[in-house]
Order: structure tokens, then C-alpha cells, then sequence
């Protein structure tokens, strides 16, 4: 399923339509036949995917319990117990990153989750880079190496790890290139 048209099409649609469409999708949700079909392709001791809302990003757990309706997993990133919805619970795979292909400049709120590193151009001009703790409603809160910065979704940018690309270094007339620095 392709979320980023699913939430362009959301978009242009009401607070009362969206509303309504929350609920048909929780009565949907809690059918019996949806619950039964997750909880029989899992089993105590299993490492799974599931979506975690708040960080916007899939987690790594373990299932510890089967309930009814809902699984006991243990977080193994930050080893929490949690209570999570069967639905929630990526059994087969799926992509769920949101891409706002259109969007020309910065990064939208569902493009990016709680411990991804990204950079923007501070008021200084300068470059800067961290890690992503916390997704508020307009900015991200972002540990950088001289603290923290709150900065709107539109001055982020995806950082590309240029250590990978520096394994072999490459001499032209017996001089080594100069080093990369960040």
C-alpha cells in the first residue's frame, strides 16, 4: 500500500470525515477474524516488528503474552514491556515509511522517526547534524554535539553517512586525496 497517496487523499478531507473514518477503521479492527488471523502466526519467545505511533518508526520486540485482544512484547531496543494492539504488529514485512514525493524543500512529520539523524542549516549558515528524540507537532527536537535544537520539519534534510563511502582510498600520481571532513 502505497501511505503516501493514502495520506495525500486525507489530506483534503474534513475533520468530520476523517473522524468517521477513524471509527470504521477501529470497528474494523477489532473484528474477531482480524485478531485470530495475528494471533495465530504468533507464539511466546517470537522477535517481531511492530509500529510504535509515538516514535513514527517500527521497533524490534519480543512477545512475551497473548492476550484477548492485545500482545505483551518486550521492546528490545530499550528493553520495556509494552502493551501493543495485535494490528500493530508487522508480521509480513511491510514498508511502512510515508515519502511526500512532491514536497520540494525540508522533510514532512511522517517522513522521519525518533533516532534517525538528519541536518539542517542553522541561523548561522552553518551545517549542522543530530539525532531526532522527539517529534512535536511543527519541530523536531534534536540532539546535536552542542545540545539541543528545536527545528521545523521544513529546514531538515536526509544525511548520508559519507564513513561507508571512505573504505579504499584512491591515489592520483602518488598523492593520497585529502581526508573528508564533517
Amino acid at each position: 500500500m502505497n501511505f503516501s497517496d493514502v495520506i495525500k487523499t486525507l489530506n483534503q478531507a474534513s475533520a468530520f470525515e476523517l473522524y468517521r473514518m477513524r471509527a470504521a477503521i477501529d470497528r474494523v479492527l477489532d473484528e474477531p477474524r482480524w485478531l485470530q488471523a495475528i494471533q495465530a502466526r504468533l507464539q511466546i519467545g517470537q522477535s517481531v516488528q511492530y509500529f510504535d505511533p509515538q516514535a513514527n518508526a517500527l521497533k524490534r520486540g519480543q512477545v512475551l503474552e497473548l492476550r484477548r485482544k492485545q500482545a505483551v512484547v518486550l521492546d528490545l531496543d530499550d528493553a520495556k514491556r509494552w502493551i501493543i494492539s495485535y494490528a500493530a504488529i508487522n508480521l509480513d514485512g511491510s514498508d511502512v515509511q510515508i515519502r511526500d514525493e512532491q514536497k520540494p524543500q525540508g522533510l514532512g512529520h511522517n517522513e522521519v522517526a525518533i533516532g534517525e539523524v538528519v541536518g539542517f542549516v542553522d541561523r548561522d549558515q552553518q551545517q549542522r547534524t543530530g539525532q531526532i528524540i522527539r517529534l512535536n507537532d511543527k519541530t523536531v527536537t534534536l540532539q546535536c554535539e552542542k545540545g539541543q535544537w528545536r527545528v521545523a520539519y521544513s529546514f531538515l534534510h536526509r544525511v548520508v553517512d559519507a564513513d561507508g563511502m571512505m573504505q579504499d582510498v584512491i591515489e592520483l600520481g602518488g598523492m593520497p586525496l585529502p581526508e573528508l571532513r564533517r
